[in-house]
């Protein structure tokens, strides 16, 4: 069935994007990843982290994340990756940099 143009169907179907202003996070996810979010303040602290930009000089895993990116089934993919120690230390790297440890479980060095 066609619509005229203008309709109000059309404009249901009309898929968002920079006509419509800039996606938000809740575009993407549901409430049942609520618990999985961080917060955009804390994800701005990825681009401030001197450790972060080192680690993603290396050329192999630059490869890796476009990879992912690229990749059609992302979820069997990052279960491969999270055998490659470079990744665990990119992952592990932006885990602490979003979520810093408590200081009551560190161990005086």
């Amino acid at each position: 069935e066609r619509c005229a143009p203008g309709s109000p169907r059309e404009r249901e179907a009309a898929p968002p994007g920079p006509a419509h202003g800039p996606w938000s996070v809740e575009d993407i996810l549901g409430e049942e990843d609520e618990q999985d979010r961080v917060p955009p303040q804390k994800l701005e602290l990825l681009g401030e982290s001197e450790e972060l930009r080192d680690l993603l000089l290396n050329p192999h895993l630059r490869q890796l994340l476009l990879t992912i990116d690229q990749a059609q089934d992302k979820s069997s993919l990052m279960r491969k990756f999270m055998q490659e120690p470079l990744f665990v230390e990119f992952a592990d790297c932006c885990l602490r940099i979003v979520e810093p440890p408590e200081k009551e479980n560190i161990l005086p060095e």
